[in-house]
Formats: C-alpha cells, sequence, structure tokens
C-alpha cells in the first residue's frame, strides 16, 4: 500500500480539482473515487492478510450517487460488530491516523446510548446479578435508540450536538447531554446499536467486522483479567454475549455494506486510510 500511495503522490499525471459545487465536479469525483477504491480492493485481494472479507455489488454505485446527489450533508459511517470483534481497537486506529493527517473526522460510541439502570443496579447491588436475573443488556430496547437516531440526524446536517454519556463505574448510570460532538465532515459511529432497528438507515456506510468466536473468546477473556474480573463470572458474561451476539448483532451482517477482518494488520489499514486521504486531496 505504501508504494500505491508514493506512486499517486510522485505522479505528474493528475486530474484537475473538480469544482464541487458544481454537479457535473461531482460526477467527476465519483466516477474517480470508483475507479480508485476498485484498485484498493484489487490490491487487497493479492495481499496476504486481506482487511475486505466482502463488499456489497452495489456498494460503490450507491455510494457514489450519494456523493453526487446530497453533498453538503455530513458522511456518516456505522460500525458494528459482536462483542470483542475489534471495533473500537479499529476506531482508536482510525483516530489515530486521522490526527496524523488532520482529516475532519468525528467518532461517536453509541454505547453511550445504553438506557440508564442505575435504580435496578441498585436494586439487585450489581450489574452481575442484574444480569444473572434475566437482563437483557444488549438487546435493541436496551439503549436509547430514538435518541441515538435524532442526534445522528441533527448532526448530519451540520449542527454539532451534545450525546449522553454511560458510566463505565459500574453504577448504570446515564449524563444526559454530557459529551460535545462536533459535526465534522466525516462522522463515524461504533457500537453493536449503530444497526439496530431503523438506527442503521441514516448511515451512508454501514461496516461489519468480522472475528471467528476462538479469537473473540480469547480477547474477551484477556479483557477481563485486565480488568481483575473473576473467570467464573468472566465465563459467564461471555456466554452471555455469544448468545446475544447471535441473536441481535449478527443479523446485521446482511446488512452491511462492507465487511472487515477483524484480524487484520492495523498498520496495513491506517496505511490504507492514508490512500484515501491521497487520493481525494492529490488534485492539480
Amino acid at each position: 500500500m505504501k508504494s500505491l500511495i508514493k506512486k499517486e503522490t510522485s505522479s505528474t499525471d493528475k486530474i484537475l480539482k473538480p469544482d464541487f459545487n458544481q454537479k457535473t465536479g461531482r460526477e467527476l469525483l465519483a466516477f474517480y473515487l470508483q475507479s480508485k477504491f476498485k484498485q484498493i480492493l484489487a490490491y487487497d485481494r493479492k495481499y496476504h492478510a486481506p482487511i475486505f472479507t466482502e463488499v456489497r455489488p452495489d456498494f460503490i454505485s450507491k455510494f457514489s450517487r450519494r456523493l453526487i446527489n446530497a453533498p453538503q450533508k455530513r458522511l456518516l459511517i456505522g460500525i458494528t460488530g459482536e462483542s470483542a470483534c475489534g471495533k473500537s481497537t479499529i476506531c482508536g486506529q482510525i483516530k489515530d491516523t486521522i490526527q496524523c493527517l488532520n482529516l475532519p473526522v468525528s467518532i461517536i460510541s453509541a454505547d453511550n446510548y445504553f438506557n440508564d439502570i442505575s435504580e435496578l443496579i441498585q436494586q439487585y447491588g450489581d450489574f452481575d446479578k442484574l444480569r444473572d436475573n434475566g437482563y437483557d443488556v444488549d438487546s435493541p430496547e436496551s439503549f436509547q435508540l430514538e435518541l441515538l437516531k435524532k442526534d445522528l440526524e441533527t448532526i448530519s446536517q451540520g449542527e454539532d450536538i451534545k450525546i449522553p454519556e454511560y458510566l463505565l463505574n459500574g453504577s448504570g448510570c446515564s449524563v444526559a447531554q454530557s459529551i460535545e460532538v462536533k459535526s465534522e465532515k466525516i462522522i463515524v459511529v461504533e457500537g453493536m446499536s449503530t444497526m439496530y432497528k431503523d438506527v442503521k438507515e441514516i448511515f451512508d456506510i454501514k461496516i461489519y467486522i468480522e472475528t471467528c468466536p476462538e479469537e473473540r473468546k480469547q480477547r474477551f477473556f484477556n479483557r477481563a483479567t485486565e480488568r481483575n474480573q473473576d473467570e467464573d463470572n468472566a465465563q459467564k458474561h461471555w456466554d452471555y454475549v455469544k448468545v446475544a451476539g447471535e441473536k441481535y448483532v449478527q443479523p446485521s451482517k446482511n446488512e452491511a455494506d462492507i465487511i472487515l477482518n477483524g484480524n487484520s494488520d492495523l498498520i496495513y489499514f491506517s496505511q490504507i486510510l492514508e490512500y484515501i486521504h491521497t487520493i481525494t486531496n492529490n488534485f492539480q
């Protein structure tokens, strides 16, 4: 991928920068990006550890129409996948890369839209007892989906928003309008609830991260050890998230525009992002 970046930056055969305010300019950009994205996919297929597992046949044409017909709208990217598939890791890599490239991107964790369950936590004593008594934490009903969709609709139109913050201290508290999120040109939203119900309809690009169950289980238990969670409780929670993932998250794989390999080399992934940045900013 580095060779493609070098070739792109050193090439003297570049197109004139289109006038993106004109439809013809956006059509030219869409055609240009289509050819470059196909180039990325062709390169990735030959890579020893491809990151693109699957791309919907109509994705490139659909995304091109979106660029042409709604240029003023922010670009919303939803990323989902089962527990320990690598969602947060990949989003962390995106964040690190965009900081290096100074790209206009905001990242939202949809887990902040968990319902406030502080009263239930107090009633049962702690989260583990609440889970053991049947509380289905990963179900669509456990998220503020209407608020999530409303906030994404608002930010997609260029308005900054304040999203809730779900506290990770075991209290189950959700603090309303706690985190400020700027309406940058690109909005990345990560979390299983991004593809729940009609929230998924707002995204321009829907990404599903797929990782084999054995690798996910290993990551899950490593994470539990880091959090000083005892083995018995970790096993109980793994049994829960495994079933919940099959029930609530796996169906969204059929809705995804792109399926990514959660075991991919993050440096290689970063280089792909760098290449996309290069081709979208490398005009005469």
